[in-house]
């Protein structure tokens, strides 16, 4: 019930005041409603997502299973507050996709807040940047996942992404020519993920990104966007590189996983992560390409006597390749492969290979969708997997 009671007040927070304000109502897939205050020194964009999936999927020599389910549910806020420098954005995560997670750092409660920071831009091309978001990890986790070019993610994410963590980030751009452009993103946080509540438990996490832009800007963002839908008519190519330094990490996968616990606490380990990826476009086509590699020089979690507490980092390498063609009408054919090796002391079935094909409708470009992809996994020394998926999204 307290959830309920939260979002209730959420509203009535939100819409009361709505007599001394002005209100214009956007066209679809641009929010439910843009706020400004009368002396123009604020602004609040107000929308909501949700997607709605359907899964099938048949394992080798086992049974078909079938599920069907809210995959996300959203709450978006964000504008700036007194001067347009000054940024803010809010999201929540409704859906028990979204929410779940909880443990004992997060006062055992559902995780609502995605992010919530506020982005200074206090001077030229220098943003400075604070609260829980996205760190500048691998872009196809920096890719939001209203903006997906399939179904969902590549298991090279979902193994070695970095994803949201409280955290100050530095954001920086220049031009070296009058095209050739250049993103610098530098991040300090304390390395365990998203609304954590009882404090700094292992060290600090450190995060760059360099990112070039050779053919200067994509249209619209483009280089976070999946599918090539403003079909740019010249060549974009964005090429990156970023590295994630998580000093005495608690977690089997950097900021993410499941916490070390030993018999004397949490044990700490150093976790490096190094991703190199790169985004192409042209008139409707589009090319990805990712690698991520963990290293930790202590993987092995144990107890104040060596004996081994059957926690491991997650450490190994990755492959992901992505590509598509929107087609007139706005079809998309897409596919993709990834192949994930972890180190043999994870595990004994230590590569997966997965995949995927796709068909996707924009209705009204990632606003409004219909996607359907096919993949195949191949895993050493287990059985192999087919899973169907079909989902469809509705921005407002």
């Amino acid at each position: 019930m307290t959830s309920k009671y939260a979002l209730l007040a959420l509203f009535i927070f939100t819409f009361l005041p709505l007599n001394a304000q002005e209100t214009s109502a956007p066209q679809f897939g641009d929010g439910l409603l843009n706020l400004v205050g009368q002396d123009s020194s604020w602004t609040m964009k107000i929308a909501a997502r949700a997607q709605f999936l359907a899964t099938s999927n048949w394992e080798e020599q086992g049974d078909n299973t079938l599920s069907v389910l809210i995959r996300r549910a959203r709450l978006k806020f964000g504008g700036y507050a007194l001067t347009p420098k000054l940024q803010y954005k809010i999201e929540l995560g409704l859906s028990n996709r979204d929410i779940s997670g909880a443990s004992k750092y997060t006062s055992n409660a559902p995780r609502y807040i995605l992010d919530a920071y506020v982005r200074w831009n206090f001077y030229k091309n220098f943003e400075l940047q604070f609260g829980q978001a996205k760190l500048p990890g691998n872009r196809e986790r920096i890719v939001s996942s209203a903006n997906l070019q399939l179904v969902d993610r590549s298991r090279l994410n979902s193994v070695f992404t970095l994803d949201r963590e409280f955290s100050v980030q530095l954001l920086h751009h220049f031009k070296l020519t009058e095209q050739f452009k250049i993103k610098e993103t530098f991040s300090l946080a304390q390395g365990e993920g998203r609304n954590v509540t009882t404090g700094n438990q292992g060290g600090i996490e450190f995060t760059g990104r360099l990112e070039l832009f050779p053919f200067g800007d994509f249209k619209s963002n483009g280089e976070i966007v999946g599918a090539d839908l403003k079909r740019e008519k010249t060549p974009k190519l964005a090429l990156a590189v970023a590295y994630d330094y998580n000093s005495n990490a608690v977690k089997t996968r950097g900021n993410q996983g499941r916490y070390m616990d030993t018999d004397i606490g949490l044990y700490e380990t150093d976790i490096s992560t190094l991703f190199i990826d790169a985004m192409f476009k042209y008139r409707g086509f589009s090319f990805m390409a990712e690698y991520a590699n963990r290293k930790s020089e202590e993987p092995f979690a144990t107890n104040e006597d060596d004996t081994f507490t059957g926690d491991i980092v997650q450490v190994g390498d990755a492959l992901n390749f992505q590509t598509g063609y929107v087609l007139p009408k706005n079809w998309e054919i897409s596919a993709r492969y990834t192949t994930v090796n972890l180190d043999e002391v994870v595990k004994t079935e230590n590569t997966e290979n997965q995949y995927t094909i796709g068909v996707s409708k924009y209705i009204n470009g990632h606003k409004l969708k219909i996607q359907s992809d096919l993949t195949y996994l191949e895993i050493a020394n287990s059985n192999s997997e087919i899973l169907y998926r079909l989902q469809f999204e509705i921005h407002f």
